[in-house]
């Protein structure tokens, strides 16, 4: 199912004038639509769906969600319905934003809940109720970290991967993709989540989903939670396209490599550390005011 539409992804060696040497894993490339770690994230959860000839997929995010417009795609492009239940209950009055216009046009049929509502989404009897209105329907969670999320993205990594780099960075927003990457690697490498929301609490969320200790989440470069960027974020990014023609965006992939060039800058790493950045694509949301 999914991988047959997979693309090419490369990994791209950057010329820095560093005592380190930085690689950044291209998923953006994978699909245009089933964007980075969304393609490995929704992989075998679309499967199951698929097993238990289910026809609905029914899952959860913001109005600038990733996880929402990729999840719309793949379900129209693998004959499922799809429901989007959105945080907001204002949202329903507005004019959808680029994010969830294309989703809509994905055939994404929305629910705008009050924030109240949305907290339960992980509540039993509220997951529950929601299987018992939708039988047919197949529910992901927010992000879509699940078990079977995480066993997608054990396969970001191949044995090269294992082999060659110290150090393996991404950015960390329900913990997955990290997740499935922690799982991957050897003892002897070590992962470093950049959190793109503000408080420690993903350590613990991690923690749970993972029994590896060779990993650590950061959240020094969040700029002051999800979606909250400064002028000093933009330039960067502007830079750094300039420099490497790699295209990133201020929410998640912008941050960490803005975290990343200054643990560089402050000595972080060990001298010819060899470090892989995986670039989990995402890039609708540059389309974010």
């Amino acid at each position: 199912m999914f991988d047959r539409i997979a693309q090419t992804i490369s990994e791209q060696t950057l010329n820095l004038d560093l005592p380190v040497q930085m690689t950044i894993k291209r998923l953006d490339q994978i699909h245009p639509q089933i964007s980075g770690n969304k393609f490995f994230k929704l992989k075998y959860n679309f499967l199951e769906a698929h097993r238990l000839n289910l026809k609905q997929i029914i899952t959860f995010g913001g109005a600038y969600s990733n996880h929402i417009a990729a999840t719309a795609y793949a379900a129209q492009l693998f004959g499922f319905q799809s429901i989007g239940i959105i945080r907001g209950e204002e949202l329903a009055n507005k004019t959808l934003n680029p994010t969830l216009t294309t989703a809509q046009h994905m055939g994404m049929q929305f629910n705008f809940v009050s924030r109240e509502i949305y907290r339960q989404k992980d509540n039993a009897e509220f997951l529950t109720e929601l299987k018992h209105n939708h039988p047919l329907a197949y529910i992901i969670p927010e992000g879509g970290t699940n078990t079977l999320a995480i066993r997608g993205c054990q396969e970001i990594l191949n044995q090269n991967d294992l082999l060659h780099y110290d150090v393996i960075c991404c950015a960390v927003g329900t913990g997955g993709t990290i997740a499935g990457l922690i799982e991957a690697t050897t003892d002897q490498q070590t992962i470093l989540g950049f959190s793109a929301l503000k408080g420690d609490f993903l350590q613990r969320d991690v923690a749970q989903l993972t029994s590896k200790n060779n990993w650590k989440i950061i959240d020094d470069y969040c700029f002051g939670g999800y979606a909250k960027t400064t002028p000093e974020l933009y330039q960067f990014i502007e830079n750094f396209e300039h420099q490497h023609q790699i295209p990133l965006e201020q929410i998640y992939t912008g941050k960490m490599l803005y975290g990343i060039f200054d643990l560089i800058a402050k000595g972080y790493f060990v001298e010819k550390t060899r470090i892989l950045v995986i670039h989990s694509g995402g890039l609708q949301g540059r389309n974010i005011p």
